[in-house]
């Protein structure tokens, strides 16, 4: 997914950003992925076909944004932490969010929180397909990542999981 272009339509405006970080949750074995804990009405949408969204309320404020990877009856999804600005898009990208949730000059969203804000994500989009007719979906820019441009890493906030699935290097992030 990193590379890949991110498009949310709200009324006649699409926002349009590149996918620059993720995080992989893995099955049910994965003790960091919420599918660990079994199936429930909140996770049912890991469940579900790939190419679905699964967005989950987080600490009372966040909204999380992850895209469902797996055959039905497998539960996997990527996180969508990070996104930022095409090069040559209209400054209206910066100017419809927070200067809080755009950290530099380059239009950098970073946090899986901040970039469901600053797309309006809710938990309305959770379950249904990644689609122009739902208004968020994912287009393939043509850029070719080379594997050199791949940082890989510890994901972030699960050390609850455990020292093994805590420390799984399943954040990738574009260079």
């Amino acid at each position: 997914m990193l590379g890949k272009v991110l498009v949310r339509r709200i009324g006649r405006k699409e926002i349009r950003a590149v996918i620059t970080e993720t995080e992989a949750y893995h099955g049910l074995k994965d003790k960091a992925s919420h599918a660990a804990r079994g199936k429930t009405k909140r996770n049912a949408p890991m469940w579900g076909a790939a190419g679905h969204w699964y967005v989950y309320f987080v600490y009372g404020n966040h909204w999380m944004l992850n895209l469902v990877t797996g055959p039905e009856e497998y539960p996997a999804a990527i996180l969508i932490r990070g996104i930022s600005k095409i090069k040559n898009q209209k400054s209206k990208f910066r100017r419809s969010a927070s200067q809080t949730l755009i950290k530099n000059k380059d239009g950098v969203v970073s946090g899986p929180g901040r970039v469901a804000k600053f797309l309006k994500i809710d938990g309305s989009l959770s379950g249904r397909p990644a689609s122009r007719k739902t208004g968020l979906w994912i287009e393939d820019g043509g850029e070719k990542i080379k594997p050199s441009r791949i940082k890989a890493a510890a994901r972030v906030g699960v050390n609850y999981a455990g020292k093994e699935w805590a420390g799984k290097k399943w954040r990738f992030k574009l260079l």
